[in-house]
Parts: C-alpha cells; structure tokens; sequence
C-alpha cells in the first residue's frame, strides 16, 4: 500500500476551543501539524498489521499549490513502477467545511475520546472529460471501507463521495481519496481518526470482525 498526500500542507487547528481565527490559514509544512502526520499514524497501524505500507511526505503543494495533483500523481506512478506489488494508493487529505462565517467540525466520540470523522471519496467516469474505466472498482473498494468503518466504529464516517471527479484515481483500481476531519478539528482529532480509519482497513483485508 502507499499513502501520500497531494495537499500535504493542509493541518488543523492547533487548540481545542471553537474560536474562529480568521488569521489561520490551516496550511504548514510541520510534518508533526500537516497531513504527513496523520498519514505517518495510519502507515503505523497498517504495518503494525502485517500490512507493507509505505508513506510519501513530499509536500506537493510547496510551493506552489497549482499542478500539485500532477506532482502526486507522478509520484504515484512512479512508487508503482519500483513496487509493482502495491495495490493500493490512498490520497489522505483533510476537508475544509463552513456555514456562513463558522468552520464546521466534523466529530464523533469513540471509545470516550472526541475523533474527527472521515469521508472517502470516489470519482467516476462521466464518458468525456473525466476517464475512469476502473471507477466501479474504487467505487466498491470505497463502500466496503466505509461498511467496515461504520460496523468497526459507528459514527467515523461521513458518507462516501462519489462524482464526477479525477483525483489521480486512474493510477490504480484501489486508489481512493479520504478526508480526515476538516481545519477546524485539532490535529490529535484527526490523528485519532486516521488510526481508526486504518484499522478498519487492516480488519478488511484480513477478513476479520
């Protein structure tokens, strides 16, 4: 498996309290605030499960955040081409939701501590300008994540996202996109929920619970 991240900049809040900083910009190249590090907890828990996992850090969106699905995507190819064996590429972002001037946090409790919740997105193909012959296997390969999300830990998950959208999906039939929370959870939040997120996706692969 690979996990890399094409807005890898993109954090979360850095306190606990719902105080809106208009200053924030929910953007660092901190790897222990950013995207690498809920990537680096979930890349933990998939090895931990006997699952190869490997986890890119580049910061495709440093500099420049324009073309940075072009740079991830090459960098998915080309971690393909040296591990043929790879099967899955997992994109982890994380969302950014408002209603009017709020910040929306996406949260559920598990197992007494407050988790960011997690949504999975899948494109597909619209026969035009987005082509993706293999959508209907990232489609199911989502569904079953999310099944096992929500039988594992009920309230984790967000409903699956499925659209007329590319996201590098074409590099592989088992390349998905998931958002962990969103900027106005707090890191430890969506740490929590990449953890769970997958254990869930360890449990599919071996069959278990």
């Amino acid at each position: 498996m690979l996990i890399l991240h094409t807005h890898a900049t993109e954090t979360y809040q850095t306190w606990d309290t719902p105080v809106y900083d208009p200053d924030f910009t929910a953007r660092t190249k901190d790897t222990t605030l950013n995207m690498c590090a809920v990537g680096e907890a979930m890349t933990k828990v998939l090895n931990d499960a006997g699952i190869t996992t490997l986890h890119d850090t580049t910061l495709h969106d440093s500099p420049s955040y324009t073309e940075s699905y072009a740079r991830s995507a090459q960098t998915a190819r080309r971690y393909l081409e040296e591990y043929p064996s790879i099967k899955v590429v997992l994109d982890v972002h994380r969302d950014a939701m408002e209603s009017g001037d709020a910040r929306v946090r996406p949260l559920t409790t598990l197992d007494g501590q407050p988790t960011a919740q997690v949504m999975i997105i899948a494109g597909c193909n619209n026969g035009g300008t987005v082509q993706l012959p293999n959508w209907r296997l990232n489609l199911c390969f989502a569904a079953k994540w999310e099944e096992r999300m929500e039988m594992l830990y009920p309230g984790l998950t967000r409903p699956v996202l499925c659209g007329y959208r590319f996201y590098n999906q074409d590099v592989s039939p088992g390349a998905l996109l998931i958002e962990i929370g969103g900027h106005a959870n707090t890191v430890q939040q969506a740490v929590r929920a990449g953890q769970y997120a997958a254990k869930a996706l360890a449990a599919l692969f071996d069959g278990s619970v």
